[in-house]
């Protein structure tokens, strides 16, 4: 009561005094708690945020690890590649900056502008990509003109260079810009949208191998975003290396050989299952996915009607054809019948009413078993099919790995087709007909195989029946030289057939290329005895296996000609190497394919040939 009393005593001018100094003094305790506040309790996240407001962290693009052939020569690396990106929170006024950047770059605006909203779905300090592998001019041009250009940033990053170009590609694959879809499926934690990704064949199923891991650099920047200078730099680790089982100068052999047309064609070593040889036409540049491929250039690609992205090594389903023809043959063998079994071949073939034609009109006159594989004669294959039946040909088949994958390590291998009597129940509710097997017993009707699967079935038929499973990775080493992955040769089956009866195919296939009327001469070599076997089998519908439908021009549309197949090992004394070639539309085998395997062939024996002098040297 007595404060009240000398408080109201107090003249007015020292009431004013005393309340503004109050006050005044509050405001400053409060100045000072904050100070207090600022300085030591959000030391720490303030200075985080201050270094943020004038550094950058930017990514460093991990080098994939290199791809070599089995010899340790280099097929797949990495190159520099220039890119021009963008911090979108440095720059003030977009569409200046974006029109200056359209004359330096030479690329449209509304270009640039795509660019920049695409690059809003990255986080804002992610820098936007505008243009992807400039020249190093355009890159020097930028540089130059950097002071006109905020936010603007040159990076440097590893880009995937195919030595090979397009040789191979199917096997190696591509690589893509990772998905949003691949991103949310947690198989991808180290990567993030813009990033590229293996997609298809060995890029995709060995990418952990080949991926490597990202580094960093931090950078200091002015408040327009020009970078000043580094700071400190995490270096990124390069993928591991990882070496094939394919052979370069043979591989370049078969590409030389196939030429312009269109099909594929494999080769085996017999003993291992390595793929020594793949091709796959007409082939693509895997770089052009490398850079990022533009639209027209992927219509142009999906568009065509020869299907270059299809492997068709692994993924083309055609009918075997006369190739079909040991299988039955050894079938017949192990059922009983005898090797020199004869048979009248008078150029047709008569069941049910249905006639059914040999390629040669004339006929073969009496016809045993070699006869019937060196001159591909059908009628014999008729009769003995039909007597065996379509479950025992399919269980032959199978036994070979017709009809089933053959346990190719990359993803996209079909199965082909090897019919029986519970399979056409199962998919057309329909009893199987006598008419039926007379054409799957050469390789005709339901019967499909692919490249892949005729070449495993000739390795079989080479080594005296071991189904081997293809091989193509050789081994993966990191950079140390640790060895991460080995192959082995992996036997899937062991077939079991008399001595005499691999002996009597041997024979029969020795006598296609190399004895007189053999349907395969063309790929006779004199340095090296090869064994083979010829097949046409018809697009449209099967005149004969042999003969081609010509009209009275000789010609006939090219969509409709039949394709040409040539299947066969070496040397076949003692056999290393088993090949098969598919020519799309070919016509016929021992003529479009059969050549093709012969410089395959002849390529590998030289290469043997300078292996064993490099040795002795």
């Amino acid at each position: 009561m007595g404060l009240d009393l000398k408080w109201k005593e107090l003249p007015a001018v020292q009431k004013r005094f005393l309340f503004y100094s109050t006050a005044a003094t509050m405001v400053f305790l409060l100045l000072l708690l904050r100070l207090w506040y600022l300085q030591v309790i959000s030391y720490e996240n303030l200075q985080e945020r201050s270094i943020r407001n004038r550094t950058r962290v930017l990514s460093l693009d991990a080098p994939r690890g290199p791809i070599f052939d089995r010899n340790g020569i280099l097929l797949v690396d990495n190159r520099p590649s220039f890119k021009i990106s963008v911090m979108r929170q440095a720059v003030e006024n977009r569409s200046l900056l974006l029109e200056r950047l359209s004359l330096l770059l030479d690329i449209e605006i509304s270009e640039l502008e795509a660019r920049w909203q695409e690059g809003k779905r990255f986080p804002i300090y992610r820098p936007v990509p505008l243009a992807e592998d400039v020249s190093r001019e355009i890159m020097e041009r930028i540089q130059e003109n950097s002071v006109d250009l905020p936010g603007v940033l040159t990076e440097v990053r590893p880009v995937r260079d195919y030595l090979e170009h397009g040789s191979a590609a199917h096997l190696i694959g591509y690589l893509g810009e990772i998905t949003e879809t691949e991103l949310q499926s947690g198989n991808f934690d180290q990567y993030r949208g813009g990033d590229f990704i293996g997609k298809t064949a060995l890029e995709r199923t060995f990418d952990p191998y080949l991926r490597g891991g990202k580094g960093q650099r931090l950078v200091e920047v002015d408040v327009q975003g020009k970078l000043l200078r580094q700071l400190q730099v995490e270096p990124s680790q390069p993928g591991n290396k990882v070496y094939l089982t394919l052979d370069r100068e043979l591989q370049r052999a078969a590409d030389k050989a196939f030429g312009s047309e269109s099909g594929a064609a494999i080769a085996l070593d017999v003993n291992s299952g390595d793929i020594l040889a793949m091709v796959s036409r007409p082939t693509f540049n895997p770089a052009l996915f490398a850079r990022g491929i533009d639209g027209d250039e992927w219509r142009v690609l999906a568009q065509d009607d020869r299907h270059p992205l299809q492997n068709k090594v692994i993924s083309g389903q055609y009918p075997p054809g006369s190739t079909f023809k040991m299988i039955v043959a050894l079938a017949a063998l192990r059922d009983g019948i005898a090797a020199n079994r004869s048979i009248d071949c008078k150029g047709d073939f008569v069941v049910g009413g249905s006639r059914y034609r040999c390629w040669k009109k004339k006929g073969h006159g009496p016809t045993d078993l070699k006869k019937a594989l060196r001159e591909s004669c059908d009628v014999w294959f008729y009769q003995v099919g039909l007597e065996l039946g379509i479950d025992k040909l399919s269980a032959a088949a199978r036994e070979f790995g017709l009809g089933s994958p053959v346990g190719y390590p990359l993803p996209g291998e079909r199965s082909g087709l090897m019919p029986s009597q519970e399979w056409k129940r199962k998919h057309y509710n329909e009893p199987w007909y006598a008419g039926e097997t007379v054409i799957a017993s050469i390789g005709q009707g339901f019967v499909l195989a692919t490249p892949m699967q005729l070449a495993v079935m000739m390795a079989a038929i080479a080594n005296e029946g071991k189904v081997l499973k293809p091989q193509v990775i050789r081994q993966v080493e990191d950079w140390e030289g640790n060895l991460l992955l080995q192959s082995e040769p992996e036997v899937v089956r062991q077939i079991n057939y008399s001595p005499d009866a691999w002996n009597v195919i041997h024979d029969g296939l020795v006598a296609v290329v190399n004895e007189p009327h053999g349907t395969g001469h063309a790929a006779y070599l004199e340095n090296v005895m090869v064994a083979g076997k010829t097949g046409t089998s018809q697009v449209v519908r099967r005149k004969s296996d042999e003969e081609e439908e010509l009209d009275e021009d000789g010609e006939i549309p090219y969509r409709f000609r039949p394709h040409a197949l040539f299947v066969a090992f070496a040397p076949a004394e003692k056999p290393e190497i088993a090949i098969a070639v598919v020519v799309e539309h070919g016509q016929s085998g021992g003529r479009a394919a059969g050549p093709i395997a012969k410089q395959i062939i002849q390529r590998y024996m030289e290469l043997k040939g300078q292996a064993s002098q490099d040795r002795e040297e």
